[in-house]
C-alpha cells in the first residue's frame, strides 16, 4: 500500500491536468488568465457581491464604476467574473462618441474575444435610467448580451430604455476620464454590435486597432474592489434630447 501512493498521487495529477480548467478557486483569488479560454468554468460563473466597484484604469485616467446587483443580477454578475478574469484589460474603447456612449468590451487576443462571443447570458428587466454616468451591456437580439458594455456619456434614457437596455452601474468617479476619452474615429473603428462593423476586431484583435485606430484610448487595467460604505442612489434620468442606441 505504501509503495501505491506515487501511483494513486500521479493519476490524480494526471485528471486534473486533463480537466484543462480548476473547478474552482478561493474566495477573492484572481482567475488565471489563461481560464479566459474556458467561459464555462465555475470559477467564471460565480454569483457577485451585492455592491462592489470596478476601477478601470485608462490611458486617460482612472474611472470607477460602482456596481449594484439589484439593478441588473446577472449583467452585474457577467462583469464582476470578466474583470476577475482579467478579460478587459488592454481593451481599447473602441465606439466613442461624445456625449452619447464610450463602448468597450472586445478582447485584444481574437482568441478569447471568440471563446466569448457566443457565450450570452439572458436579459435583465431594466430597472434604472439609461442616465449620463450609467453603464450597460450593449446587445443585438434578446437574450444576446456577452461581454461589450458602454458608459452613458450623456442621457439616452429617452431611447434606450424602451429598447431594454439594463444599466448594473454608474460612474462614482472619473466622469471627467470617461468624457474625455478619444472620440475622432466615432462608429468607424466598430460600431455597434449590429453595425456589421466589428468583424475585424474579432478577427484581427489589438493588431488592426493599433493599426488602423492607434489613438483610441485603452483599459490598462480592470480590478474589483469593495463598494463604498454608502453606496450612491439609483441613477435618474435629467432632460436630454434621445440618442440612437448603442447597438
Amino acid at each position: 500500500m505504501k509503495h501505491g501512493w506515487p501511483l494513486v498521487l500521479a493519476g490524480a495529477l494526471l485528471l486534473v491536468a486533463s480537466a484543462g480548467v480548476p473547478s474552482r478557486l478561493a474566495a477573492g483569488s484572481p482567475v488565471p488568465r489563461s481560464l479566459l479560454l474556458h467561459p464555462d468554468a465555475p470559477v467564471l460563473n460565480r454569483p457577485a457581491p451585492e455592491r462592489f466597484n470596478v476601477r478601470l484604469e485608462t490611458s486617460k485616467g482612472v474611472i470607477v464604476i460602482a456596481v449594484h446587483r439589484d439593478w441588473a443580477p446577472r449583467g452585474a454578475e457577467r462583469f464582476y467574473n470578466l474583470v476577475r478574469a482579467g478579460y478587459y484589460d488592454g481593451n481599447r474603447f473602441f465606439r466613442v462618441v461624445s456625449g452619447r456612449w464610450a463602448q468597450f468590451g472586445i478582447n485584444g487576443d481574437p482568441r478569447v474575444a471568440n471563446a466569448w462571443r457566443t457565450r450570452t447570458f439572458p436579459d435583465d428587466p431594466r430597472r434604472i435610467a439609461n442616465a449620463r454616468g450609467t453603464v450597460a451591456f450593449a446587445f443585438a437580439v434578446a437574450d444576446g448580451r456577452a461581454t461589450q458594455v458602454f458608459i452613458n456619456l450623456g442621457d439616452n434614457s429617452e431611447t434606450l430604455d424602451a429598447e431594454g437596455f439594463a444599466p448594473f452601474g454608474a460612474v462614482v468617479a472619473g466622469m471627467d476620464v470617461a468624457d474625455a476619452l478619444d472620440a475622432e474615429y466615432g462608429e468607424a473603428s466598430g460600431g455597434g454590435i449590429r453595425a456589421g462593423r466589428q468583424g475585424p476586431l474579432f478577427e484581427f484583435g489589438e493588431r488592426y486597432l493599433g493599426r488602423h485606430f492607434p489613438r483610441l484610448d485603452v483599459i490598462r487595467r480592470a480590478t474589483v474592489r469593495a463598494a463604498a460604505t454608502a453606496p450612491p442612489s439609483p441613477a435618474q434620468p435629467s432632460p436630454g434630447r434621445s440618442q440612437r442606441p448603442p447597438r
